[in-house]
């Protein structure tokens, strides 16, 4: 009974070392086959990126020569008579909060057009819609009360130097 686990002893180690062995083996095959894939692969991805790229600038410069209509008007930053558009408002509503609404207004002053009461005007409308929720502003009627409240706005914040405001988007999602 003695020679029994004296043979076993050198059968687990052999075991062992073969079971190492084997391991090591498959991760050189596994990585050297992930390096042949990653080698065949990435050059075809940067080449979809690129393309990617080159049509986003296309595109760009399509939407910038198109932009030069003559029946836009002039950004806050290109100031054109007395009327002035501002920039796109998007914001959430305060009430459901999943709503979100973007407009587009634009200002008519009395006199020379002041930029930074445009801009002024523009963060004052932004924080009032963050306030606004969405059953104040359904229907015709909601709308009519929102263009009223704005206008009042804009009045205080302008005291007389902006005699109307236009809309000229108003989206709610």
């Amino acid at each position: 009974m003695t020679d029994v686990p004296a043979l076993e002893g050198p059968k687990k180690k052999s075991a062992m070392i073969i079971l190492i062995a084997a391991l090591a083996g498959l991760t050189l095959v596994a990585g050297g086959g992930g390096w042949l894939v990653g080698t065949m692969v990435a050059p075809k991805v940067k080449n979809a990126e690129d393309a990617q790229k080159a049509a986003a600038e296309a595109a760009q410069k399509k939407k910038d020569a198109g932009k030069k209509g003559e029946g836009d008007l002039p950004k806050l930053s290109a100031i054109a008579g007395n009327i002035v558009q501002l920039d796109p408002i998007t914001t959430n509503l305060a009430y459901p909060s999943e709503n979100w609404v973007r407009l587009e207004v634009a200002l008519v002053f009395n006199g020379p057009v002041d930029a930074k009461l445009a801009e002024e005007i523009h963060q004052d409308i932004l924080a009032y819609m963050r306030t606004v929720s969405l059953q104040q502003i359904e229907g015709p009627r909601g709308f009519d009360y929102l263009k009223d409240d704005l206008q009042e706005r804009v009045d205080l914040r302008s005291q007389g130097r902006v005699s109307r405001l236009m809309f000229r988007t108003f989206v709610i999602e």
